[in-house]
């Protein structure tokens, strides 16, 4: 059984900065982050391969978003950057733990999700 807790949302004015946070017990693979606003589909931020060796990125956030993992923590971070009123959504964290991992955007591929941490950027 794996758990996964995000923090670290919150309000930040346009060009701020936050760190996303996501504690995890049990074991993964591949983890990402997505975010979602109201009743869309769930959007790929980015991913992270077991030894940090894949890091993918949505095309909307690249140059402005670094995803890590600190495995000895059991923590997986996101520190997004230059934020935009359109990065404002739910951010989940995303776990595989069967090591199947194809399409790192596609959200029915991960097999743990946590409750997601808001994050508006507001002027």
């Amino acid at each position: 059984q794996v758990r996964l807790v995000e923090s670290g949302g919150g309000l930040v004015q346009p060009g701020g900065s936050l760190r996303l946070s996501c504690a995890v017990s049990g074991h993964t693979y591949g983890m990402a982050w997505f975010r979602q606003v109201l009743e869309k589909e769930r959007e790929f931020v980015a991913g992270i391969g077991l030894k940090s060796i894949t890091k993918l990125y949505g095309d909307s956030v690249k140059d402005r978003f670094t995803i890590t993992r600190d495995n000895a923590q059991n923590m997986m971070y996101l520190q997004m950057n230059n934020l935009r009123p359109e990065d404002t959504a739910v951010y989940f964290c995303a776990a595989d733990v069967d090591k199947l991992l194809v399409r790192w955007s596609d959200a029915e591929e991960y097999d743990y999700w946590g409750q997601g941490t808001q994050v508006t950027v507001f002027s």
